[in-house]
């Protein structure tokens, strides 16, 4: 779904407690209504009264759905990367294995909250250039990040670090939003330690990590 990128920016930056307590509560509302509604019939109207506020004030900080939809995203983002920090080196577990269940029980985490929304979110809201293009650069920083790691770990036996690197970065993101987005109930604990498992014989091989 494409849209232009002309008001898909909040109106306005709350700068008091009291207007960022507003926003939150459109913000966290508008989830609840899109998760329930789908993107098509949550509208704005609805969105407004689940967060209790008027119409106008909405607007004075979103021209419209879009805006929120893509704020929500952007939200989701941002907590995918605190969750799963490229600057913490010293943190990770030695072993390959230790370092796939890292990354893969952090995706995880960033999927669970509701997984109807993460479907909407991603799967019916507008495509904004620049939204996309920090989809694209969060993607690239992980795969160089993780060309880096698979580089500099001695049980790593794979022909192409650079396809490795991107392999694993797509599988972890599209295996778990599929999983998690999907229909019914999902053993969370039997999805990390499956991915995780094939994701490690697949780096070193079929050889004890």
């Amino acid at each position: 779904m494409t849209s232009d990128r002309r008001g898909l920016q909040p109106r306005k930056q709350p700068r008091q407690v009291r207007a960022e307590l507003t926003r939150q509560r459109i913000l966290d509302a508008a989830a609840r209504v899109f998760a329930e509604y789908g993107y098509a019939a949550g509208t704005t109207n609805r969105i407004a009264e689940r967060a209790r506020v008027s119409i106008g004030s909405l607007y004075q900080y979103y021209p419209n759905k879009d805006a929120i939809l893509v704020e929500l995203l952007t939200r989701h983002l941002d907590a995918g990367m605190a969750a799963t920090p490229l600057d913490q080196d010293e943190l990770l577990p030695g072993s390959i294995e230790g370092i796939m269940r890292f990354y893969v029980r952090g995706a995880i985490e960033n999927h669970r909250e509701d997984p109807q929304l993460l479907r909407v979110m991603m799967e019916q809201g507008p495509r904004a250039p620049e939204l996309l293009e920090r989809v694209a650069q969060s993607e690239r920083e992980r795969i160089a990040y993780a060309r880096r790691l698979l580089r500099d770990h001695p049980d790593v036996r794979v022909a192409d670090i650079g396809i490795a690197a991107r392999l694993v970065v797509s599988t972890v993101e599209m295996v778990v939003h599929r999983v998690m987005a999907g229909p019914g109930q999902v053993d969370v604990a039997g999805l990390e330690d499956e991915l995780v498992s094939m994701l490690t014989l697949y780096l070193t091989g079929g050889r004890p990590a």
